[in-house]
């Protein structure tokens, strides 16, 4: 499920949908008509979801759910830093291996340690499949790289996503509160999965996207950050399918429960 996941959502993101639309005005060539309809659709979605005015507006109603966080944090609180990703390079340091998103993550992580006394951080994320570290061990070297002290430091290397992030931290803090950081885009569906599980979390965004630009200028930045933003829409849409369903068979469970023991009388 986790990869059908992840394969499906690809199918979404904006290159891969223009070029779909393409290879379909490229099928029904001999249907003039419908073909240029799928040319223009192809060629407006690239136009929009590439510019800076598109990309800003995809992103905006995600960013502006929770502001900077710079509130004091409680004595002996815990701040988990999501993870994102990194290059596996010996050759580098940590901090270098890791990608923009996870630094940006990071470097927030430790201004909320800086806000209270006797905190931990905790990293998180797996290794994808692919690197032979995890990426929660690469964001620890990176923390202790800047300065962080690794007694302080706790691992999730086990953690595929968001859901079994927020998993493993209930295991570790139960109802303690603690500061969740990650990027603005992606907090209002992290933020979702966390209070599922009932966890006393407050957010902290990083990472944010929105850039003044030209409505005229076009580039890929804007059409990252509109990937960046559709990635969120379909995980928010996937989770609350996702919960609604959990809660209906839930409901089912205790009617039917509730039947067995009236009959049992």
């Amino acid at each position: 499920m986790f990869w059908l996941k992840k394969i499906v959502s690809q199918l979404f993101m904006p290159i891969p949908l223009v070029l779909f639309i393409l290879l379909l005005a490229f099928i029904v060539i001999r249907n003039r008509q419908r073909s240029r309809l799928l040319l223009v659709m192809a060629a407006s979605l690239l136009i929009i979801l590439s510019s800076g005015s598109g990309s800003n507006a995809l992103l905006k109603p995600l960013e502006n759910s929770y502001a900077v966080n710079n509130s004091p944090i409680e004595q002996g609180c815990l701040v988990i830093v999501l993870g994102s990703g990194h290059d596996e390079n010996p050759s580098l340091t940590a901090v270098q291996q890791l990608s923009t998103t996870a630094l940006a993550r990071l470097t927030e992580g430790l201004r909320q340690l800086s806000l209270g006394q006797d905190c931990k951080l905790v990293v998180s994320g797996w290794s994808g499949g692919l690197a032979t570290r995890s990426h929660a061990d690469v964001m620890f070297d990176a923390a202790v790289e800047l300065g962080v002290d690794p007694s302080v430091i706790i691992k999730f290397p086990l953690a595929k996503d968001t859901i079994e992030e927020a998993q493993f931290m209930r295991w570790e803090v139960a109802d303690a509160p603690f500061r969740l950081v990650t990027s603005a885009s992606h907090m209002p569906r992290a933020m979702a999965i966390f209070e599922n599980e009932d966890l006393n979390v407050s957010a902290a965004p990083t990472d944010f996207a929105q850039r003044r630009s030209y409505w005229w200028r076009f580039d890929a930045m804007s059409l990252l950050n509109s990937q960046r933003a559709i990635h969120e829409y379909l995980g928010l849409a996937w989770f609350k399918i996702k919960h609604q369903g959990r809660t209906v068979t839930e409901a089912s469970s205790n009617v039917d429960n509730d039947e067995s023991t009236l009959s049992s009388f």
